[in-house]
């Protein structure tokens, strides 16, 4: 049975130069950046090429680009850091629907009272008003958070007008684009971001290694202490191999997006079109149009997140559900409750995503495989009626 892998959200397959460049460095680079003699200016020389390279892709200087260990680490520096130095202004804005590692990371900073937090609803669609962000910000407000694209229902947020609210009201702004850089035109020099969170398993990357682009100005403080590396915003030895991996995926990821981008969109519309047809009452979730181009996600009412899952990886697909189960039921993240979405109907929640390898002939299969799934698993012996 061929496997098809529509996860791409989760994670992408390591680009073979990318793991070319990985294996490179662990095999001819042993050196400790931070070290002096000629081993370690070797490896020096690797991170300031790929910090250059990280920061030509997003229109930023070099020195603006902090490595971290992935995106929760960047959306944990960004936020706790930023507010670390808030003198008095603890006041955070987000929303509803950001990734857990902003959203936990804003409830633990308010049970400490280092924070006090708004979280600013959405839209059916899944889109924050730049409005209701406005109306949140009050004299003591010294962040907002409200990530550019959406994981789980791949909406694209109007962060361009929410930085522009943020610059006039002299907040500090931060988004995670985890899952955006990569795949959307993304220029710190047009858009009024001040911290930005990457995370390079998300764009044929590997694991382990994001950074987080800090504004020339913006002041951050360090969430941890240590040798002082990477100009004392984020202290412990450099993962070289990963961060010049990361460069590299991130050098390939522009010069491919201008015509990788757009052929994702066709196979997610193709989904899209393909699901409606043969299950038309399936939801789709997250915005009509102004979604991540590889991102399909549905609704699809008589089913569980779960069991779907389960039963489309035994037909040879991978893909995921916003749903998870918990002591026996199912429950519905946070992100679709936020929508508005009957709990029932959220339950039965599906995620696709593509990639740079996914074909017609795979997405025409997909659609196909879960039209037999859903059958199978609506009949009355398959719910339990």
């Amino acid at each position: 049975m061929e496997r098809v892998y529509l996860d791409h959200a989760a994670t992408t397959p390591v680009d073979p130069e990318v793991a070319e460049a990985v294996a490179r460095v662990l095999r001819d680079t042993p050196g400790n950046p931070s070290s002096i003699y000629a081993e370690g200016r070797a490896a020096r020389a690797l991170v300031d090429g790929a910090r250059a390279q990280v920061a030509e892709a997003i229109g930023a200087q070099p020195a603006e680009i902090v490595f971290t260990s992935g995106g929760t680490e960047a959306d944990n520096l960004a936020l706790r850091g930023a507010l670390k130095v808030a003198d008095g202004r603890d006041g955070l804005v987000t929303t509803a629907i950001e990734h857990h590692a902003v959203i936990d990371t804003a409830r633990d900073l308010e049970r400490h009272a280092q924070a006090r937090v708004s979280v600013v609803g959405v839209d059916g669609d899944g889109v924050v008003d730049p409005v209701a962000i406005r109306e949140a910000i009050d004299a003591g407000t010294s962040l907002v958070s409200v990530m550019h694209a959406n994981n789980e229902i791949g909406t694209i947020e109007p962060i361009a007008e929410i930085g522009a609210i943020c610059r006039e009201r002299g907040v500090t702004f931060h988004t995670d684009a985890v899952q955006s850089v990569g795949a959307l035109p993304f220029d710190v020099r047009v858009l009024a971001v001040d911290l930005v969170s990457i995370n390079a398993h998300k764009f044929y990357g590997p694991k382990g290694v994001g950074a987080l682009y800090v504004r020339r100005g913006t002041r951050l403080a360090t969430i941890q202490t240590g040798g002082g590396q990477e100009k004392g915003r984020r202290t412990g030895t450099e993962n070289v191999a990963g961060i010049v991996g990361l460069g590299v995926a991130m050098r390939i990821a522009r010069s491919r997006q201008a015509t990788e981008s757009p052929r994702q969109a066709r196979l997610r519309d193709r989904i899209i079109a393909g699901v409606r047809a043969r299950l038309p009452d399936a939801v789709l979730t997250g915005h009509p149009t102004d979604r991540l181009p590889n991102n399909a996600s549905f609704c699809i009412p008589g089913t569980e997140g779960e069991s779907l899952i389960v039963a489309l990886d035994l037909e040879g697909f991978a893909v995921s559900s916003g749903s998870a189960c918990t002591s026996g039921d199912t429950e519905p993240s946070h992100v679709l409750q936020a929508l508005g979405l009957d709990r029932e109907l959220a339950k039965g929640s599906l995620r696709v995503t593509v990639g740079r390898a996914t074909t017609e002939a795979q997405v025409d299969a997909f659609v196909d495989a879960l039209a037999r799934v859903v059958a199978r698993l609506r009949e009355p012996a398959a719910v339990g009626v």
